[in-house]
């Protein structure tokens, strides 16, 4: 590695032994700077040295001017791990306040993350551009969820009935070739299709309630956000009626916005306590028909309340045959989440892991075929 860029790396603390910067180099050290000087301030600053007096550091920048000056030095792959950084590992709120820089932000799950956990401080000007982003990375979720979780829940080929619908996965090979024989060009050695022929699928009547009961504490944000997308693709399909409750220490039922994931993050609202009893309290007290019932509690475990309570309530469920699954994330990760809680709850009849949708898709299908 060039002494350029191990001064990069080292900050200008290594001015002495690198020497200085200048030019587009200057520049750059000037942008990351700004940002990864942060770093230092971190736990306190202990053991760190400080910043020389009279320095001329990029702590002249605003964030606004920063953001700027990124997207000029930096390429577009560079500049969403530098936004990423800024938003998660640093909180530069900042760069929320303003309209105009919301609109040059990279709308991904980095920056929805990152309006969800301050949603209830913002300003009702840029309300109107969170909600862009919001609506933008949902799509953005759902072309990635919907055709797989589809797939998966509509049901296998039946090969014993034929479909009337060209879907090219459907194709029945075989059958096409069996039902064409009789029209084969001897003369050509070619296999003449008059008629292809396709598999059906089996509908699958799924006539349950699904309850997603969702953790919505600080560090679920992620769950929070895949939960509203799942939910959506889960409450287009025939005879599954998908309820979504959100909570903390409150709860909050958005089931009336199932179908509508933008709606449901922006009345989202990250962090405050946990209290999981109270809101599989609420979930129990909604359940019509149990044993046609499947109760997903997406959670960290880390429960607020009595742990009595939580055990009794989960006991309680498993008793009247609800189908219950624990997940401690439905997103890409390794979660962290109390296992010893978990483990007790597993003991009571609610299994616990960590699934991705598709994953959790393939877990309905078999819990109630």
């Amino acid at each position: 590695m060039s002494a350029q860029r191990w001064r990069l790396v080292l900050g200008h603390y290594a001015d002495a032994r690198l020497g200085a910067l200048d030019g587009t180099a200057a520049e750059w050290d000037e942008a990351l700077g700004f940002l990864y000087q942060r770093e230092y301030q971190r736990d306190g600053g202990r053991g760190i040295r400080q910043l020389q007096p009279g320095s001329l550091d990029a702590s002249q920048l605003t964030a606004v001017a920063w953001l700027d000056k990124v997207r000029e030095l930096f390429p577009r792959e560079t500049v969403e791990i530098i936004e990423a950084h800024a938003l998660e590992r640093y909180r530069l709120t900042e760069l929320l306040a303003d309209p105009e820089v919301l609109e040059k932000l990279e709308a991904n799950q980095a920056l929805l993350r990152a309006l969800l956990s301050v949603r209830s401080h913002l300003k009702p000007a840029v309300l109107a551009t969170v909600r862009r982003i919001v609506r933008q990375v949902v799509l953005q979720l759902r072309r990635r969820f919907d055709h797989e979780l589809r797939r998966t829940l509509a049901g296998r080929r039946n090969r014993l009935r034929e479909s009337p619908l060209s879907v090219a996965q459907n194709f029945d090979a075989r059958g096409t070739i069996r039902r064409n024989l009789k029209h084969y060009d001897r003369q050509r050695q070619q296999l003449v299709i008059e008629r292809a022929r396709f598999f059906d699928r089996n509908a699958r009547r799924l006539p349950w309630d699904l309850f997603l009961c969702v953790d919505q504490s600080g560090s679920m944000a992620d769950n929070v956000i895949h939960s509203a997308v799942l939910a959506s693709v889960l409450c287009a399909l025939p005879s599954l009626r998908v309820r979504l409750v959100l909570f903390d220490t409150s709860v909050v039922d958005l089931s009336a916005y199932v179908d509508d994931p933008t709606e449901v993050l922006m009345r989202a609202q990250l962090g405050g306590g946990t209290d999981i009893a109270k809101a599989l309290r609420y979930c129990a007290g909604r359940i019509e028909r149990p044993q046609r019932t499947v109760l997903i509690l997406i959670s960290d475990f880390c429960e607020g309340g009595p742990l009595s309570a939580l055990l009794k309530i989960v006991q309680q469920l498993a008793a009247d045959r609800v189908r219950l699954l624990g997940l401690s994330s439905l997103a890409d990760g390794d979660a962290q989440f109390d296992r010893e809680i978990a483990g007790r709850l597993t003991a009571l009849g609610m299994p616990i892991a960590a699934l991705t949708p598709r994953e959790l898709a393939d877990w309905l299908v078999k819990v109630i075929s």
